[in-house]
């Protein structure tokens, strides 16, 4: 993005302030690409957020971590990509220790308790929802924004865990209310969709 300003980079929790509603967003991001970006602007503007905030992870427990670029590294690249003055990316996972979602969660919800906390994700993680540690806690905890990704409408919606929660389904038409409500609530986000994925772009980047 160049000639844009760089997103804002925390260590720890970006600033925050009572009943704001804020995205929460987390990845390897390894590396950050426009797929990412096009999430969250969607979910910026059908959720009605104050902000969102990416969540580089030191490490995806699902994932080899093996091969991770450092933190700082991919904080830098995502801040860069993101370039959006709501969008603002943080490393406090490395801070609080967490390599869950489910341990995240809790920690933002004893930290920042007045704060409207959405769990923001595309459509190829609610497919393995399943397999994250305590997924049923963060679908007690806060409510779910699933935005669809290409190859992963009827895979997300026909797996275990979306099956699970389905009756807590918020109707798309009613996404500007899914920060006020009251866990466990879900909304399935559609529209304009990118193939970019950050797998596509290591293999390129190995070919080159």
């Amino acid at each position: 993005m160049k000639g844009v300003r760089a997103s804002r980079v925390f260590f720890g929790l970006p600033p925050h302030a009572t009943g704001q509603r804020i995205g929460l967003y987390g990845g390897s991001f390894n590396p950050a690409h426009q797929g990412h970006r096009h999430v969250s602007l969607l979910a910026l503007r059908r959720l009605g957020l104050d902000k969102i905030w990416w969540f580089v992870t030191p490490g995806n427990p699902l994932k080899d971590v093996r091969v991770l670029p450092p933190l700082q590294q991919r904080m830098e690249r995502a801040a860069e990509l993101a370039a959006h003055p709501r969008i603002e990316v943080t490393g406090a996972e490395a801070i609080f220790r967490t390599r869950y979602t489910a341990d995240l969660v809790e920690i933002l919800k004893r930290r920042a308790p007045d704060v409207r906390f959405v769990w923001v994700m595309g459509s190829d993680n609610l497919a393995q929802l399943d397999q994250w540690d305590r997924w049923r806690y963060i679908a007690r905890a806060v409510p779910i924004a699933v935005v669809n990704r290409p190859g992963h409408l009827l895979s997300g919606l026909n797996a275990r865990a979306a099956q699970a929660i389905a009756r807590h389904r918020v109707d798309e038409a009613d996404a500007l209310t899914l920060a006020g409500r009251q866990p466990p609530a879900w909304a399935f986000l559609t529209g304009p969709r990118t193939s970019a994925s950050s797998t596509a772009l290591r293999q390129s980047v190995l070919k080159a």
